[in-house]
């Protein structure tokens, strides 16, 4: 996946690494950070859990930041929760808007991740998941973009 901001790297690397604007972002399951870090930006080694409610069930994710180079890439990975696993690599890549020539950033998402439960969770992979936590992910980048363009 991948989303234009009209907004340098590194203000749309500090959001993305935002936990407000994460909660914010994701309202809608009324996210919010319980554990870990739970507020501010998060950086290499931090830990935050999350709490959320989709498919009508409460959910709990703890994640870290496994990788952190500020302002082009990082990763974060579950270390517990409802996955078998998840990582997410965020890059960010520097670039310029073709109509306005306005500075911009290639936001750039990868998810990796595995739901539990053997054949059956692929099962719910392929059905649902990947066409929920693209549409999430989505969501997030959309506030991220929103926020970012009007705060410069």
């Amino acid at each position: 996946m991948a989303t234009l901001v009209l907004a340098p790297p590194p203000v749309v690397f500090d959001a993305s690494l935002s936990v407000e604007l994460h909660a914010s972002s994701m309202r809608g399951s009324r996210e919010q950070a319980v554990a870990g870090v739970t507020s501010g930006q998060l950086s290499l080694g931090d830990h935050v859990t999350w709490r959320a409610r989709h498919f009508g069930l409460t959910w709990r994710l703890t994640s870290t930041i496994s990788a952190y180079i500020r302002p082009s890439y990082f990763v974060d990975e579950q270390v517990s929760g409802p996955f078998r696993y998840w990582r997410h690599a965020h890059a960010f890549e520097s670039t310029h808007d073709g109509d306005s020539g306005v500075e911009a950033t290639l936001m750039k998402d990868i998810v990796d991740f595995a739901a539990p439960a053997g054949s059956l969770g692929t099962l719910a992979e392929a059905l649902v998941l990947r066409r929920y936590m693209t549409k999430l992910i989505l969501l997030r980048n959309a506030h991220i973009r929103e926020t970012t363009e009007t705060a410069t």
